[in-house]
């Protein structure tokens, strides 16, 4: 049974499947992954949560302040031996409550438009749509970005 946890960018789980996280995008992005993970840190992030199959960290995902009303998803991440059992739509809808909680009215995220389709996937099946590429994204050719009134 997958739990999900209430944290912060402080935590040692965390921490540890968002190192995961980066050498996997590392090879997905090749000489892209430094543009990338420039946005990417996660010492100002005041939300995260850590999915668990039993004690065991699986899974993680992140939602950073963007502008009043609107949070941006971040740091989505699933071990590649817990793929494709739902973990990802269980951290993304947790993510999605906890912003309502605050008051956050719609969500926002970038993602990979070429090296991650399971990215893409996912959230098109949870209710994103594509939108302009925001912020640092604007531009960027390898970028899509999605948002999500809640």
């Amino acid at each position: 049974m997958i739990t999900i946890k209430k944290t912060n960018s402080a935590d040692e789980d965390f921490i540890h499947l968002v190192k995961l996280l980066d050498t996997d995008l590392a090879i997905r992005d090749g000489e892209e992954h430094a543009f990338y993970g420039q946005f990417n840190k996660i010492e100002s992030i005041k939300y995260s949560v850590v999915a668990y199959d039993g004690d065991k960290p699986v899974g993680c995902g992140a939602i950073k302040l963007f502008s009043e009303g609107i949070m941006e998803v971040k740091r989505m991440y699933v071990s590649d031996e817990n793929r494709g059992k739902g973990i990802a739509k269980q951290i993304l809808s947790a993510l999605e409550h906890w912003c309502v909680e605050l008051g956050i009215k719609k969500c926002i995220l970038e993602t990979g438009n070429k090296n991650q389709p399971e990215a893409v996937a996912l959230y098109h099946k949870q209710g994103y749509a594509v939108i302009e590429n925001y912020g640092q994204y604007a531009g960027v050719e390898g970028s899509v970005c999605f948002g999500k009134a809640l």
